[in-house]
């Protein structure tokens, strides 16, 4: 079973599946090299990576998810181990029939991902709009610059920093103010794909950030709480920092 549909059934990001079979391998001294392998994206013809896991190592990943989850996987693998094995065609005309049949069904999958393309692409495009930002991009939408953000999301409590990293603090955590974001990346020598992590400021911090530093009838505050009348309540005016 492929990590992109374990993602799939049990509703997980498949970064966060990639990690956690990551992190089984490492804890059983097992190499990736013979679970990974690509597959291309059909939006934008880019190539991946993926674990391909046999069904112990499938049912060893999951003890840790909820039991709702697990049940997910076990009836698929139950579904899997239940269809019939396919017989080899045992004539010339079976084996055309049968590619015949193969063909078609590809036919349809192309026909089908070329429909689907356009709409997954919107949603994705709505996702980065309304996503979080990193600590440039709010003072570049705030009009304060990069210093000036940092400077108060350090001396407010909602960051700390670790070495030359920003790490979110209890403050900015327990007010959804600001969070750490998972990526994959390859890894620059090894070409491996790496997990790390960004710090962001969530929307909700964002609007903050406009009122206590732009003012609370400022362009930026009002635009980013939904006030279009300047002199109209904005959230946040009297909460503190």
């Amino acid at each position: 079973m492929s990590s992109r549909e374990i993602a799939e059934l049990t509703g997980k990001q498949h970064k966060h599946v990639f990690r956690d079979i990551r992190k089984m391998l490492a804890a059983l001294s097992m190499k990736e090299r013979g679970y990974v392998q690509t597959w291309t994206d059909p939006q934008n013809g880019q190539e991946y990576e993926e674990f391909l896991l046999p069904k112990n190592l499938t049912l060893n990943l999951i003890t840790g998810y909820r039991a709702d989850l697990r049940l997910k996987i076990i009836d698929r693998w139950m579904e899997l181990e239940a269809k019939p094995a396919i017989a080899a065609p045992s004539n010339m005309v079976e084996a055309l029939t049968l590619a015949l049949e193969q063909q078609k069904q590809l036919q349809d999958a192309q026909t089908e991902i070329a429909e689907l393309s356009p709409k997954a692409a919107a949603l994705d495009a709505i996702s980065e709009a309304e996503g979080d930002v990193g600590i440039r991009d709010a003072g570049r939408e705030l009009g304060v610059g990069q210093a000036k953000v940092s400077t108060f999301l350090i001396e407010h409590k909602w960051a700390c920093r670790e070495g030359r990293r920003m790490r979110p603090a209890h403050y900015g955590l327990s007010q959804k103010y600001c969070r750490l974001v998972q990526r994959t990346y390859p890894d620059r020598h090894t070409s491996e794909t790496c997990v790390g992590d960004d710090f962001k400021i969530t929307r909700r911090g964002l609007a903050r950030l406009a009122v206590v530093l732009c003012g609370t009838n400022s362009e930026p505050a009002r635009r980013l709480n939904g006030m279009k009348e300047k002199g109209a309540p904005v959230p946040f005016a009297k909460t503190p920092a």
